[in-house]
């Protein structure tokens, strides 16, 4: 298995989104009201500038994990399977606050015939390894409070709560007891 940085080319990124972006959201879909997709749009299209703007970015990477060896091939052009990626963005805190940089955690995902095979620990060392050269002392995600192998994952890596996010709609007034 090979873990390759995804570059901010178009025929790479649509790859991805094809094959790891896609799926993921899917799942999620289904388990998720937050993260249903549109359905009256071409997915790959939209999300496609956007996922090469942000890969171009300093700050953001994502790595795909391949089934077979990369030699080199761009990413688009492999003849190995999409088994999972892991994408990250530096959090640098600001002076005025008493806290180390961290490492944000934005999407860590593997496929389904993947899983169980230490490919998600894989994933994460990569970002261990990113986050020691960036100069981050702490990770950070938000995980779906529902998602309990994904957060028995995370504490098995050593992530505590620190936090819980709370959601309402301003349109929708609750009823006050």
């Amino acid at each position: 298995m090979d873990i390759v940085e995804l570059p901010a080319e178009e025929a790479a990124v649509r790859r991805f989104i094809e094959a790891l972006w896609l799926p993921y959201y899917r799942e999620l879909e289904a388990t998720v009201d937050a993260f249903a997709l549109a359905d009256d749009v071409d997915l790959v299209a939209e999300e496609l500038p956007f996922r090469v703007d942000r890969i171009d970015s300093a700050d953001y990477r994502t790595w795909i994990a391949v089934d077979g060896s990369t030699d080199g091939t761009p990413l688009a052009d492999v003849d190995g399977e999409f088994a999972g990626y892991v994408a990250a963005e530096v959090d640098e805190t600001p002076s005025v606050f008493d806290r180390p940089d961290r490492l944000v955690i934005c999407d860590i995902y593997v496929g389904e015939s993947y899983r169980g095979t230490g490919l998600a620990d894989d994933l994460i060392d990569r970002l261990r390894d990113w986050a020691h050269d960036a100069g981050c002392e702490e990770f950070s995600l938000d995980p779906h409070v529902d998602n309990d192998r994904a957060n028995a994952f995370y504490e098995k890596h050593g992530f505590k709560r620190t936090k819980y996010q709370m959601v309402a709609s301003v349109d929708d007034p609750t009823d006050r007891e």
